[in-house]
């Protein structure tokens, strides 16, 4: 897996995690290549905004003194989640096309799973009916997709939740993000 260049900040604390005795302070981010959730310590006198883009990678970084590693389900703050989720509905809206291809070629896991079936409310009955679709004509949006498949939960809300689930690690199967 390739390392992160840079990072989208979630939530800054300045004096560190509440229950630890620790006063460093601690920024909560998330990769842009590959999602991961990460720690970071910002440089003496930095001060970090929430949705603000700061570089990691190698080299000289101006605003990050170190990765202090990756950031645990157990240790997000409530500003991280809801940062992350519209983080996550971004990133749908901006690469929409990438989701529709996902509708267009998942296959089946093995012969008693198919992939839409991971997603959260999607069930036997609706992976039938998207394949009929699909076998007509191949979806050309997320709205397409809705349209033609009846009583399909909505395909962005399933995508986002199974995306935030896929990030935190809760999930055995990758759709979304290369772990």
């Amino acid at each position: 897996m390739e390392k992160e260049e840079y990072s989208i900040i979630l939530d800054s604390l300045p004096y560190g995690y509440p229950l630890e005795q620790k006063m460093m302070p601690i920024a909560q981010a998330i990769g842009l290549k590959n999602f991961t959730l990460l720690q970071l310590v910002p440089r003496r006198g930095i001060k970090l905004e929430v949705g603000e883009k700061v570089y990691i990678g190698e080299g000289k970084r101006d605003k990050i003194y170190y990765i202090l590693g990756k950031l645990q389900e157990e240790k997000l703050t409530e500003t991280t989640k809801e940062q992350l989720q519209e983080f996550i509905r971004e990133q749908i809206k901006e690469t929409e096309e990438k989701f529709i291809d996902f509708f267009n070629k998942a296959e089946a896991i093995n012969t008693r799973l198919h992939q839409f079936e991971l997603l959260p409310g999607f069930g036997k009955r609706h992976t039938e009916a998207i394949l009929e679709e699909r076998n007509k004509t191949l979806f050309k949006s997320l709205e397409d997709l809705k349209k033609r498949v009846s009583n399909l939960p909505d395909p962005k809300k399933a995508i986002e939740k199974r995306i935030f689930d896929e990030i935190i690690g809760k999930e055995r199967y990758y759709l979304f993000i290369n772990k």
